[in-house]
C-alpha cells in the first residue's frame, strides 16, 4: 500500500506540474495565432510566396490573343496602268482570232491604306535564353527566407512580450496577497489593542495608530489592485483577446527559477538570431544582383508561334488564314554606361550590406552580455532577499510574542510588520525580475524553440 501510495502521488505530482509548466506555453501559442502585428507580417510572407511563384512562371511559354481592325479612306494611291498596257496586245489578239475572247481592261489605282481591315492571331512566346529569369527566381527565393526570418524576429519578440507581462500580472497579482495579508494583521492589530484597551492595560493612542495603519494599508492593496488590473489589460492585449479575460495564476515558478539557474552557467551565444541570418540574406541577394547586371552582355533571345488570320470586309478563308514562326533577339550595344553604373551601385550595397551586418553582430553581442549580467545581478538580488524575508519574518516573529507580554512597544511592532511586508514584496519583486531577466537572454540568444 505504501509503495502503491508513492506511485499515485508521483503521478499526480507531474500532472500537476505539467499543468503548472503548461499554463504560459498555451498563452505563448495563442498569442502566436491570435496577435493582429504576427498576422500582418504572415501576410507579408504570403506576398513574397506569390512573388516566388510569378517569377517561376517566367520559365513557361505565354499565349495571347492579339487582333487588330482598322479602316481608312484616301491617303496615297498606286496607279497601275493595265488597260494601257494590255489593251493593245488584246485588240490585235481578237483581230488575229477573229474573236472577242480578249476584253478590254481599265487602268487601276490601288489604296495603300487598307479598309474594313482586321489582323487576328493568337502568339506564344517562350524564353530561350534570357539569364535574368533565373536570378530573379533565385532573388524571389532569397526574399522569401528574408521574409520568414522577419516573421521569426516578431514571433520571438513576441514570446518574450507575452513572458514579461504574464510575469509581470503574476508579481501584481501576489503583491494584491501579500498587502491583503498585511491588512489583516493590521486589522488583528487594532482587535488586540482594542480588547487591551478595555481591559485598562492599553492606550487609546495604539488604537488611533492602528486605524491609521489600516487605511494605509488598504490604500496600497487598491493601488496593487489598479495594477494588476493594467497588467492583466496588457497581456491580454498581446493575446489579441478582450481585456478583462481571466488569466490562469498556476504556475511553476520554481521550475522557471531552475532553468534561470541553468541559463547562468553557459555563455551567450548570438549565432542563432534571425536578424543576423536576415543580414546574411540581404548579402546573398545583393550578390545575386551584382551576377546579374555583370550578365548584361549575354543576349536575350525568345522565339513566338502567331497562327492567326487577316483579311480586308471580315473575310475568313484559306487565304486569309497563316502561321508565323520566328525568333527575336535582343543584344544592347550602347546604353550610355547605365549597366555598368547599375553595377558599380550593387557593389555599394553589398558593400553597405557588409557593414551593416558586422555593425549588427556587434550590438547583439554587446546587448546579450548586457542581458546575461543583468540576470547574474537579479539572481543576487533574489538570494539576497530571500536571506532578508527570513530575517524579517523571525524578527516579526518574535516582536509579535513580546508585545503581547509587554517587554516591546506597538511601534515596535508596527515596524516589524512593515519590515515584513516589505522583505515579502522584495523577495517577489526579484523573484519575477529573475524571469524577465532570463526572458530577456532567451530572447537576446534566441533559444527558444520556435514552430516550423
Amino acid at each position: 500500500m505504501k509503495t502503491l501510495f508513492i506511485i499515485i502521488f508521483s503521478l499526480l505530482s507531474c500532472s500537476l506540474l505539467r499543468a503548472q509548466t503548461s499554463a504560459l506555453a498555451a498563452y505563448i501559442e495563442e498569442g502566436m495565432h491570435n496577435n493582429l502585428v504576427l498576422k500582418q507580417k504572415n501576410i507579408s510572407l504570403d506576398k513574397a510566396m506569390l512573388a516566388l511563384q510569378a517569377a517561376k512562371s517566367m520559365y513557361q511559354p505565354s499565349v495571347a490573343l492579339q487582333a487588330t481592325y482598322s479602316t481608312a479612306s484616301g491617303g496615297r494611291n498606286i496607279l497601275l496602268p493595265l488597260g494601257d498596257l494590255m489593251n493593245p496586245v488584246y485588240t490585235t489578239l481578237n483581230q488575229l482570232t477573229n474573236s472577242q475572247n480578249f476584253p478590254q481592261l481599265e487602268n487601276e489605282s490601288i489604296n495603300f491604306l487598307p479598309k474594313n481591315y482586321y489582323d487576328a492571331r493568337v502568339r506564344t512566346t517562350v524564353p530561350i535564353i534570357n539569364t535574368d529569369i533565373g536570378y530573379n527566381k533565385r532573388i524571389n527565393e532569397q526574399q522569401v527566407t528574408l521574409q520568414e526570418f522577419e516573421v521569426q524576429t516578431y514571433e520571438r519578440e513576441l514570446i518574450k512580450n507575452i513572458k514579461s507581462a504574464y510575469f509581470n500580472f503574476l508579481n501584481a497579482h501576489q503583491a494584491v496577497k501579500i498587502y491583503e495579508s498585511a491588512l489583516k494583521l493590521a486589522e488583528e492589530s487594532k482587535r488586540v489593542n482594542e480588547r487591551l484597551l478595555e481591559s485598562g492595560k492599553g492606550l487609546p493612542a495604539y488604537v488611533l495608530r492602528a486605524n491609521s495603519e489600516i487605511e494605509q494599508v488598504r490604500a496600497q492593496v487598491t493601488q496593487a489592485e489598479q495594477q494588476q488590473i493594467n497588467a492583466r489589460l496588457y497581456f491580454n492585449a498581446l493575446l489579441n483577446r478582450h481585456g478583462e479575460t481571466a488569466i490562469d495564476t498556476v504556475y511553476n515558478a520554481d521550475d522557471a527559477l531552475g532553468k534561470a539557474a541553468v541559463l547562468l552557467q553557459s555563455a551567450p551565444d548570438i549565432q542563432s538570431r534571425e536578424e543576423l541570418k536576415s543580414l546574411q540574406e540581404v548579402i546573398a541577394i545583393n550578390e545575386n544582383v551584382i551576377k546579374m547586371n555583370k550578365k548584361f552582355s549575354i543576349p536575350k533571345i525568345s522565339g513566338f508561334l502567331d497562327l492567326g488570320s487577316q483579311a480586308e470586309q471580315m473575310r475568313f478563308n484559306n487565304q486569309s488564314r497563316y502561321l508565323m514562326v520566328g525568333l527575336q533577339f535582343d543584344l544592347p550595344i550602347y546604353t550610355g554606361n547605365r549597366n555598368r553604373i547599375k553595377i558599380k551601385q550593387s557593389q555599394l550595397e553589398l558593400a553597405d550590406a557588409t557593414f551593416n551586418r558586422a555593425h549588427v553582430q556587434q550590438q547583439l553581442e554587446v546587448s546579450s552580455q548586457i542581458a546575461k549580467n543583468n540576470l547574474v545581478a537579479a539572481w543576487q538580488n533574489y538570494q539576497s532577499s530571500l536571506k532578508q524575508l527570513e530575517s524579517a519574518a523571525s524578527y516579526q516573529r518574535l516582536i509579535e510574542k513580546g508585545y503581547k507580554v509587554g517587554t516591546n512597544t506597538y511601534i515596535e511592532t508596527i515596524d516589524a510588520r512593515n519590515q515584513l511586508t516589505t522583505a515579502q514584496l522584495s523577495s517577489l519583486v526579484n523573484k519575477y525580475n529573475v524571469l524577465l531577466a532570463a526572458a530577456e537572454l532567451e530572447r537576446e540568444t534566441a533559444t527558444y524553440p520556435l514552430k516550423n
